[in-house]
């Protein structure tokens, strides 16, 4: 017997407007209706026009953001007459120190280059894109093509990264045997 799949039950407006906007705060380029739809497992036909309304109420409400079209996509962005404060705290920013999280997630890039996200946050046990945006805003890691099996992004490390730590080319890093424990190869084989 072959089992029937019931489809999603509809979400209500206000259902559908919270997931649309938790969505919306963590995509990092562009999403389209389609796979907005497909993920939430709601008509396509309701996704556009609650984009809309979304857009108009934010616009309405005088938000320093605003939802709008891209690139065959939808995505939040701040508003052009607050770029000078948004670039103030952006570049600002840089002089800040790395978070734990930011020098972990350097040293993988650094040590694997080209790697993907979801490689790097395999290797850290947690989920990296926040702090990638944050290299990748500081300039100390860069985009530099895709894989070619998933396509997902490949990141490496910039000449910044190299300026910052007084290095010619990523070759002179320092190895990585001597900060590793003694019983590695027992802790490698007790995961598997």
């Amino acid at each position: 017997m072959t089992a029937v799949t019931q489809p999603a039950p509809e979400l209500s407006d206000a259902e559908l407007r919270g997931a649309l906007e938790a969505i919306l705060l963590v995509v990092d380029e562009p999403v389209s209706e389609l796979v907005l739809a497909q993920v939430l497992e709601q008509p396509a036909e309701r996704i556009g026009p609650m984009l809309d309304d979304i857009a108009a109420g934010y616009t309405a409400a005088g938000h320093g953001f605003e939802l709008r079209r891209a690139a065959g996509g939808w995505r939040l962005y701040t508003r052009p007459e607050y770029a000078t404060y948004v670039e103030r705290f952006v570049l600002d920013g840089q002089s800040v120190r790395l978070t734990q999280a930011a020098l972990e997630t350097l040293a993988v890039v650094a040590y694997k280059q080209p790697v993907t996200r979801s490689r790097i946050s395999a290797i850290r046990g947690v989920n990296c894109d926040g702090v990638i945006r944050t290299l990748v805003t500081r300039g100390l890691v860069e985009e530099c093509g895709t894989e070619p099996d998933s396509g997902a992004f490949l990141y490496r490390t910039t000449t910044l990264f190299l300026e910052k730590l007084g290095l010619n080319t990523v070759d002179e890093l320092p190895p990585l045997a001597p900060f590793l424990p003694d019983d590695v190869e027992e802790l490698a084989d007790a995961t598997r």
